[in-house]
């Protein structure tokens, strides 16, 4: 009874695996038995990437090959149809490609050149596979397909699935005519799509002697116009006329159809905010960093070292000026650092650096050395002839006052202040002289108020003089940069764990008490506590008087689900709003939305009804699917809040500083 059944094993190649380039392996499988209405054997042509490792797509980009079969040896194939599933783009030391890390499968159709006949195929698959090194590996293959094989549920799902990450026939989208500007080496690709775009990827099949590089995309309702640059080894490559496959993905959307190409003159892209704008918004957003509670203690820490001693013109406008000088190299440094890595294929994002542990211990060693130093529990005295050396040199205190400016900008970055956040994110998608263009300008911003002191230094001479007061004065910048270091640790939480974290946040608050017993006895500390107290019954004072503005739930118990952005048209389809706010640990900004609107009535309580879901992405730790999500919609910080519903299924942005106003109205135009 059992001797007719089909064999419930597939037919199988077994993993290959190259003896000399062990990361990579490759498998062939039968997929199901001889589909006689389209005259083809289903197989699955699976490959696996151990690391960083890449193989590439039909169209490889920049460098590399396409993967290739030879199947000449094998007894009756007419045809062997290669399905390639949508790639990935990445860039390495400034070259584009397009391909596949860590796993693809490839849906392969076998068609007989007699279906009567069995079917072998002997074949050499020749896989390239790189990382920065590149190894051409030969697989041999050989499998007979059995035309009665019934394949199992999970292999035929794994087989479904792999077809449908294939592009299909273009049926929603339709294409404009192809524009070839020969003068510029641009092409221009324009697409229609009814329902709109989300965030959308085009590629163009390479040709023989043309490569298409990532294109620049500018959204207009359901037209979407992608900016191709053009290079060739043909100094005098036309294409006009050229007929060429184009491939548009969106989510939810895969299709491919083929355009031909007419020359003409394309006008110069005005994709995004004009340079100008962008250029001012830089100089807004630097401006306002001086005023984040951790860079406001290092302005103040200068002006306060300004009054000691004497206030001539040039002792003033000097210190100044190096720290306004500091700030622009801490900032051109930002623009080379991210040039180096967007040239190395990272992904990027303003204030990435806040997501390394490694950085935040960095700056919590040194805004708690500030902070003890200016409790008077140490400080660090230079050898006798080496502080006569430099007290005779011309260059007295250069070193300090550059390193001053530098600090605080390094403390200004996980804030993405109004108008931050558009500079950076245009900086980011632009050319290099761009990108140091707009750093310059945010460096020009965050050092103006230094240099409007340094051009105007009489301004110095109306500030209180030196006095007693100044000691006080000192006591108040060290608890300022000691609550900076107990923000700093509790970002270092998940590193250290609570026991760590614990005591060292006792040490640090129990050592300026123990400072102040050890210089002013039992009298000083209990008028160093009662003044404490005197503060905190001011701050508790105001804040009652307040609390209509800023009361909110202690606890978040909104139903948070991790950030999904192929599931947002599904739920938008099936009639439900889509909040998405994209924060982190480390955003000031992002805990000012959440206190002070989010968590707070009315959007507190309109943000719990049950067609809303409500999606959260957490970039307190590097994430390539969030970072990618940002870029999607043009931007490099946070927060970032979206609103989706069938009343506004493109999304709707919200502004960086959230108003109850604005995420209420973008609710209600979201419904159905």
């Amino acid at each position: 009874m059992l001797f007719p059944l089909p064999p419930l094993q597939a037919a199988d190649t077994g993993w290959l695996q190259a003896p000399e380039h062990p990361p990579v392996q490759v498998r062939l499988l039968q997929a199901g038995p001889f589909d006689t209405a389209a005259n083809h054997y289903p197989a699955l042509l699976q490959v696996r990437l151990a690391d960083d490792w890449k193989t590439y797509w039909r169209s490889p980009g920049e460098g590399g090959i396409a993967p290739r079969l030879d199947w000449q040896a094998s007894a009756n194939i007419a045809d062997i149809g290669w399905r390639w599933p949508l790639p990935e783009r990445f860039t390495l030391l400034g070259v584009e490609t397009q391909g596949y890390q860590h796993e693809v499968d490839f849906p392969l159709q076998l068609t007989p050149v007699d279906a009567a006949s069995p079917l072998t195929l002997e074949a050499v698959l020749t896989l390239p596979s790189c990382t920065t090194i590149c190894v051409l590996t030969d697989y041999p293959l050989q499998l007979t397909l059995d035309p009665t094989y019934r394949p199992g549920e999970a292999l035929y799902h794994q087989y479904q699935q792999a077809l449908s990450r294939v592009p299909r026939p273009a049926g929603l989208v339709q294409a404009e005519p192809l524009i070839w500007d020969k003068e510029r080496q641009q092409l221009a690709v324009s697409l229609h799509h009814p329902r709109g775009w989300q965030r959308p990827a085009v590629f163009v099949d390479e040709l023989d002697n043309a490569i298409f590089s990532q294109p620049r995309l500018r959204i207009e309702g359901e037209r979407l116009e992608a900016r191709f640059r053009v290079s060739s080894w043909d100094p005098a490559l036309d294409l006009a006329s050229q007929v060429v496959v184009v491939t548009a993905t969106d989510e939810g959307l895969a299709e491919e159809l083929s355009g031909s190409i007419a020359a003409g003159r394309l006008a110069p892209a005005t994709d995004g905010l004009p340079l100008p704008l962008v250029l001012l918004y830089a100089l807004l957003g630097g401006l306002i960093l001086n005023i984040m509670p951790c860079v406001l203690p290092v302005l103040g820490l200068k002006l306060n070292g300004l009054l000691l001693g004497s206030r001539s013109r040039d002792q003033v406008r000097r210190p100044l000026l190096l720290s306004a000088a500091g700030i622009m190299l801490s900032f051109w440094g930002l623009a080379g650092f991210m040039l180096a890595l967007t040239w190395s294929g990272a992904r990027l994002g303003w204030g990435i650096q806040f997501q390394q542990p490694g950085f935040i211990g960095f700056m919590l060693l040194v805004t708690a050395l500030f902070s003890l130093n200016l409790f008077g529990l140490f400080e660090i005295r230079l050898p006798s002839r080496l502080s006569t050396w430099l007290a005779t040199r011309p260059s007295r205190g250069s070193g300090g006052h550059l390193l001053q400016g530098m600090f605080a900008t390094l403390l200004a970055t996980p804030c993405s202040a109004p108008f931050l956040g558009t500079a950076v994110a245009a900086a980011l998608a632009s050319s290099p002289p761009v990108l140091l263009a707009i750093f310059t300008g945010l460096g020009l911003g965050m050092a103006l108020p230094w240099l409007l002191l340094a051009l105007f230094p009489g301004f110095v001479r109306w500030l209180p003089k030196p006095g007693p007061w100044m000691l006080r004065l000192k006591w108040l910048f060290g608890l300022m940069l000691l609550a900076t270091s107990l923000w700093l640790l509790t970002l270092l939480q998940p590193t250290l764990g609570n026991t760590a974290s614990g005591a060292l946040a006792a040490l640090l608050v129990l050592l300026p008490p123990w400072s102040l017993l050890r210089h002013h006895g039992a009298r000083g500390l209990l008028f160093g506590l009662a003044g404490l107290l005197l503060l905190g019954a001011l701050a508790g004072g105001t804040a009652l008087l307040t609390q209509s503005r800023w009361v909110s739930p202690v606890r978040d118990e909104l139903a948070w689900q991790p950030l999904d952005p192929a599931r947002i048209e599904r739920e938008v389809a099936a009639g439900r709003r889509v909040f998405v706010d994209i924060t982190a640990d480390w955003c000031i900004t992002c805990q000012a939305n959440k206190i002070g609107v989010l968590l707070r009535e009315p959007v507190y309580g309109v943000l719990q009804q049950e067609d809303l879901v409500l999606m959260r992405g957490d970039w307190t730790r590097p994430d390539p699917m969030i970072t990618d999500y940002l870029r999607a919609h043009g931007r490099a910080g946070i927060p970032f809040n979206q609103v989706f519903g069938p009343g506004r299924p493109d999304g709707r942005e919200l502004e960086v500083l959230l108003s109850a106003d604005a995420v209420l109205s973008a609710l209600e135009e979201a419904r159905p």
